[in-house]
């Protein structure tokens, strides 16, 4: 569904991407990992045009990315919830759909929010409050109800249980893989929390240094016989990854 061809992108001397490809196949989860600065975030950045690649292309269904198409049949969960905070609940799960000629009604807004509201098991009132009034895993919940309420094709996933205790990321992780599966939806996820990526992936791919070290199926991570993978994966001080001593 998506193909990314030779993409490179450099800040100044400093190299972020050195010709990544990658592909999403229709309904996959896929899931990038890799330590800070590997360029998970340019990468995702890159698809959604927040960035322009210096070399490469993208590709949605096998023909370059039309991005006023694209965009209008995604979601994002973002790794800081970026909620408004001035605005209630309702409002900001139905944002997108009170924009623009045909925008929903106050009414016909918080019916859609409720009803997304709860399918992140939210409570009907929650729509009412304000994003200081909500805990952090609350946020991550309108956060992701606001990523599904247009029922998108793809649904991107920036760190989506980072500050989270370990349970409340185990709720969300449970939520994002029911819901991904239940819509059909093509995601794509960005993480450094393995509980996250043995959840949510299909199929893992590992960014090192600006270029896709592997790529294969969650199953495959403990076994993969690659260094490099398996220090990240399990967490070891020694290793070829650098700079982490």
């Amino acid at each position: 569904m998506i193909e990314l061809r030779g993409i490179t992108k450099a800040f100044g001397n400093n190299a972020v991407l050195r010709g990544v490809d990658l592909s999403v196949t229709k309904g996959e989860s896929l899931v990038v990992i890799g330590g800070s600065g590997t360029g998970k975030s340019v990468l995702l950045k890159c698809i959604l045009g927040i960035v322009q690649p210096d070399a490469g292309e993208i590709l949605l269904h096998g023909k370059p990315l039309d991005r006023d198409v694209f965009l209008q049949d995604f979601g994002m969960l973002f790794q800081g919830g970026a909620l408004f905070d001035s605005l209630p609940v309702w409002h900001n799960v139905a944002f997108r759909q009170r924009q623009g000629k045909n925008r929903l009604t106050k009414p016909q807004a918080i019916e859609l929010a409720v009803e997304k509201l709860r399918r992140v098991g939210l409570k009907p009132e929650t729509a009412y409050l304000h994003p200081a009034e909500l805990s952090g895993g609350m946020q991550k919940r309108v956060g992701l109800a606001r990523a599904i309420a247009s029922d998108p094709s793809v649904i991107f996933f920036d760190e989506p249980t980072t500050g989270l205790d370990p349970i409340m990321a185990g709720v969300i992780n449970k939520l994002i893989r029911e819901i991904v599966v239940e819509m059909g939806a093509t995601s794509i996820t960005i993480t450094h929390d393995m509980s996250s990526v043995r959840a949510i992936a299909d199929r893992v791919a590992m960014l090192h240094d600006g270029k896709l070290r592997w790529q294969g199926d969650v199953g495959e991570i403990d076994q993969s016989g690659d260094p490099y993978l398996d220090q990240f994966v399990h967490g070891r001080a020694d290793g070829p990854i650098e700079g982490v001593r």
